[in-house]
């Protein structure tokens, strides 16, 4: 690393130390946020590349500037490779993040005061799926659907009868923080049944999806969005997936109804991604990520801590500490003071502040990344039950040590 910072040490060395200190941190400690990950040395190589340098506002072939020709072949790589990828007739890979991919289609496909029919952001939904705080629930009307109480799930009779009797334009499917596989062609019928549009924002699953290890949703919506980062494991940033009829609309609304010149140098860095997402080694990556997962969330359930809908499916697990006595505020602290980063996230049904929180969610990406397998989800989960479980007072060394241990015997690649 220190050859790539040696300008950045001599012009700013406060910069040039931050970034030393976090490089050490996410090396010291194992990174179990769901939506973080580990991008390749190749990506970062072309984020950090003379591609930041350059306006290219437009499309390749239709740019606004002159000297856009590598811009053009580098843009035309990254949207090959994700037709390929998820079998998609039209993509855009301009959108700075997944709220911006996200904003771009409502812009598109809807009108000021239309009704969203999303999922509720404390049983597991994101913000730009309608939360009152977020532009989605400024500019549109909405209305959410949840999990049942019983088996923290989503069941699809009580989203067709709120989709009866809502009728929305729109149904935007996809979760930030839900373990369990979610039903893409029942979500499809009941928008046939009611005359909406879906929206699928697959940001969490995109790279299981593009592995075959969770049903895809393209075919069975009218738009897929989502992040580049976490599971797909490229550079921040965000896509669009959709049919080729509504490609203008799409197009105009990412640029330039939301954003000027696209960010380049990210772009070529989700192309190298996209290219590494097409290889065996990252299906086979993606496959141990979700038996970690797995393994992680039965040892934890054998060890006494309760998650939420009894498992996952997926790349992650939400654990409600409140059954175990804890916020989600106080056991990510915890489990902080051992090496272990985690966020605090609300659970269905909630009953805390989110700044306080009832759970804590952990995900498997970042630390299959960096070569942890089923016996170390094992020992993980010795240690964040024994953490979780702990009384008031406990001594962290011993834990801390354990953890150190294997993020040392397990170091992230390209340093």
């Amino acid at each position: 690393m220190d050859d790539q910072l040696n300008a950045v040490k001599t012009v700013d060395p406060a910069v040039y130390e931050a970034i030393r200190q976090e490089e050490a941190r996410q090396q010291g400690h194992l990174e179990l946020i769901a939506s973080e990950n580990w991008t390749s040395l190749a990506v970062r190589q072309a984020v950090g590349s003379v591609m930041t340098d350059k306006y290219a506002e437009g499309y390749p072939g239709r740019r606004y500037y002159g000297g856009c020709e590598y811009m053009d072949v580098v843009e035309s790589l990254a949207q090959q490779r994700l037709k390929e990828i998820f079998h998609a007739e039209y993509v855009n890979v301009q959108p700075h993040s997944g709220a911006s991919a996200n904003t771009a289609v409502y812009f598109a496909a809807l009108k000021h005061g239309d009704r969203i029919l999303g999922m509720d952001l404390s049983h597991g939904g994101h913000l730009t799926h309608g939360s009152p705080a977020n532009l989605s629930g400024k500019f549109y009307e909405v209305r959410h659907y949840g999990v049942e109480r019983e088996s923290e799930r989503i069941d699809m009779e009580t989203v067709r009868h709120l989709a009866k009797e809502f009728q929305p334009h729109m149904i935007v499917v996809g979760a930030s923080a839900y373990p369990r596989v979610i039903d893409f062609p029942a979500f499809y019928q009941i928008a046939q049944e009611v005359g909406a549009l879906v929206m699928v924002d697959m940001a969490h699953i995109a790279g299981l999806v593009a592995a075959d290890l969770h049903p895809t949703p393209v075919g069975f919506a009218d738009f897929v969005t989502s992040t580049t980062h976490k599971t797909l494991r490229g550079p921040r940033g965000g896509f669009i997936l959709s049919g080729a009829d509504w490609g203008p609309k799409l197009d105009k609304s990412v640029f330039p109804g939301l954003q000027g010149g696209p960010l380049m140098n990210i772009i070529a860095g989700k192309a190298v991604a996209f290219s590494e997402a097409l290889t065996l080694n990252f299906r086979a990556y993606q496959a141990q990520v979700v038996d970690n997962a797995r393994v992680l969330a039965e040892e934890l359930i054998g060890r006494g801590l309760r998650l939420v809908s009894g498992g996952t499916d997926n790349h992650l697990l939400l654990i409600d500490v409140k059954h175990s006595g804890l916020t989600g505020k106080v056991a990510q602290e915890r489990l902080s003071s051992v090496g272990i980063t985690v966020n605090k996230n609300t659970i269905p049904f909630e009953t805390e502040k989110p700044t306080v929180a009832s759970g804590i969610r952990l995900g498997t990406p970042q630390v299959t990344t960096r070569g942890l397998g089923k016996e170390q989800m094992t020992e993980l989960a010795e240690v964040v039950s024994a953490v979780l479980l702990a009384p008031n007072g406990f001594d962290p060394s011993a834990y801390l040590q354990r953890i150190e241990a294997l993020a040392r015997e397990f170091p992230l690649p390209g340093i």
